[in-house]
């Protein structure tokens, strides 16, 4: 799925406007959104190839979290998800429809 493929004007527009704010903070270094089964939609990422291989697998990430989440309190629901490594930060935020990813530098300077 792309953004072709995503058939609302407005859903469009709002992806595109929340990329931009998004991609303006400090020590961001790239956004993605793919859908629910990590098909991706929309990235600022340049490697295409790493890009698709990571949305797979953060993908696969969220659905065993919420899985997670479900299974400790069945009325609770996976609303975000942090990793943190010595060099990257990714922020993951789980919508009904789609996953929206951040990629960032927490170590960075202006």
């Amino acid at each position: 799925m792309s953004t072709s493929e995503v058939t609302d004007p407005s859903t469009i527009a709002e992806m595109e406007e929340t990329i931009a704010r998004i991609s303006s903070h400090k020590g961001v270094e790239g956004v993605m959104i793919m859908n629910r089964q990590g098909a991706m939609i929309k990235s600022t990422l340049e490697d295409k190839e790493q890009t698709t291989a990571q949305s797979a697998e953060l993908s696969n990430l969220t659905a065993k979290a919420s899985s997670v989440v479900a299974l400790l309190n069945p009325d609770d629901e996976l609303k975000f998800l942090r990793i943190r490594s010595k060099q990257r930060e990714i922020l993951v935020s789980p919508e009904k429809e789609y996953i929206l990813v951040v990629i960032q530098n927490p170590n960075a300077v202006e």
